[in-house]
This record gives structure tokens, sequence and C-alpha cells, in this order.
């Protein structure tokens, strides 16, 4: 399938071709990518590239991945016990696999914070003066968080210390990226998740679509847009919530736990050169 948006790498880059290069301003020493479903070595159901070391995989297979993910990227792959949680962590070269935490983020060059997903959100975040990368597992519960702090509001306080401000200004010059994830046609929900975003944040009702019997179709990109956008993040790039962005919709390319139940990971990683 063609996704035309970012996929695809340069001639002559290790990144396997079918994978994701966020298309952003980033600054040059900025570097990320979101993997896809290709060039791995996982036997179905986990065709092929799967990430995830807890969804029943072959382990030598997931570590085989792993090993060819660290090999194209050229620094450490960090990965996290993701937990659906707002937990963060702060990496170093010391910070070892597996941690529970949804987001990560370094001012170190060489580690690459690193999500999995296989329907949730995964969000990348840089600012403007290259001081400091991050990234976020969004899905639902850690995106709407408690009493309106979620894992967004979390990783931008991280950045506040360090981003660049304009004189007089509080805008804080941080830019975000998100891959794919579930559509806004696929993602039904009960009125419980609906009432765990609007009860901080009534513009959030714009991004449910009721259906029959009480649920309703939630928009997660247009969710985690307005997070990002009312926390100071200048731009938001990426998932627009098109149907090409859909894990479940495009099962070639993406895995997705909703429509297989049995699935693998992809991953996005973000890290400074």
């Amino acid at each position: 399938m063609n996704i035309p948006l970012n996929s695809g790498a340069s001639a002559g880059s290790p990144w396997n071709a079918d994978w994701l290069v966020p298309q952003w301003p980033a600054p040059a020493r900025v570097r990320s990518v979101c993997t896809t479903r290709a060039g791995g070595v996982s036997a179905p159901p986990y065709d092929s590239l799967n990430l995830g070391l807890h969804v029943g995989d072959d382990a030598h297979a997931v570590q085989g991945n792993r090993a060819k993910l660290q090999t194209a990227l050229g620094v450490r792959a960090v990965f996290m016990d993701q937990v659906h949680g707002t937990d963060l962590l702060e990496l170093q070269a010391a910070t070892p696999d597996a941690l529970p935490a949804d987001g990560a983020c370094t001012r170190a060059p060489g580690l690459a914070c690193t999500v999995m997903v296989a329907d949730c959100l995964p969000i990348l975040l840089c600012d403007l003066n290259a001081t400091q990368v991050a990234a976020v597992h969004a899905g639902w519960r850690g995106l709407a968080g408690t009493q309106g702090v979620g894992v967004v509001e979390q990783i931008i306080k991280r950045f506040r210390p360090l981003a660049p401000v304009e004189p007089a200004q509080t805008a804080i010059k941080i830019i975000a990226w998100m891959g794919p994830c579930i559509g806004p046609q696929a993602f039904e929900v009960g009125d419980d998740v609906r009432s765990a975003f609007v009860a901080t944040a009534p513009q959030a009702a714009q991004c449910f679509a009721p259906l029959p019997g009480g649920k309703w179709l939630a928009d997660l990109p247009a969710l985690a847009r307005q997070r990002l956008l009312a926390a100071g993040v200048s731009a938001v790039y990426g998932n627009d919530g098109s149907a090409d962005w859909c894990t479940v919709g495009n099962p070639l390319r993406f895995f997705s736990h909703r429509r297989d139940r049995v699935s693998g990971r992809q991953a996005a990683a973000i890290w400074l050169d």
C-alpha cells in the first residue's frame, strides 16, 4: 500500500523503505522514525517486525527484530514497560530497558526514546533548539490522565526549563509529530471514555461522534492535538485522523490489537545525534 504522507527511507538509508519518516521542521540533529510491520523475522500472526516481548511472540525473533532496529537507528533504542499511565523516564546511558513508564525524554545524544504501539498513539516531541527530545505512548487513559493532567502535560513540564522562548512571550517552542493509531472511524468507546475528557476539557466533546446504544466514536488524534496545543506546543504534525493513518484499517502495514487481538507492536523513536 502506498501512503501519500511521509513514508519511505531515502536512497542509501539503513531504514526499511516502508517505515514512516516524520515530515516536520525538527532541527537537523533531531532524528526520528516510526516502524511498520515490514523488515523483521517474526512468523505470523506477528509478521514481521514485531518489537513487543509481551505479546506471545517467540522471544528470539523479537530480540532479532530489536537488533535490526538498533542497527538501522545507529543508536540504542530504550524500550519501556508501558502501563497506560502518565509516568515518565529521563533517559541516561545507564537506564535499563523495561522500566514501567509511558513516556521518555532525554538530553543525551545516542539514546532513542522509544514507544511501542498497536492502536495507541505515539507522539514524538522536540524543542527547536534541539536540547531535548521525547516520545510518549498515548492511549486514552494516559492522554486523559487525572483531573486533566495526562502524559502530554507531564512531558511538557520536562521541557519547560529548557525550551527556548521569544522575548516577552510565554509560548514554548516545542513541536510534535503524531504517528499512526486507531482512527476515528474505528475507535468505539463507552461514555466513560468521553466523560474522562469532557469533564475537564469541554471542547473535547467535538472529538466524539455518537453511536446507537450510548457508544461513541472517539477521534484519538484530535484529542491529542487539543491537549498538545493547550499545553503550549507550537505546532503539531503527522496523523490528521485520515484513513491512511489508521492502524485498524491498514492490516498489511500496521499492527492492531483491536483488529487482531493477537498482534505485534510497531515503534516510534526519536533521538539526538
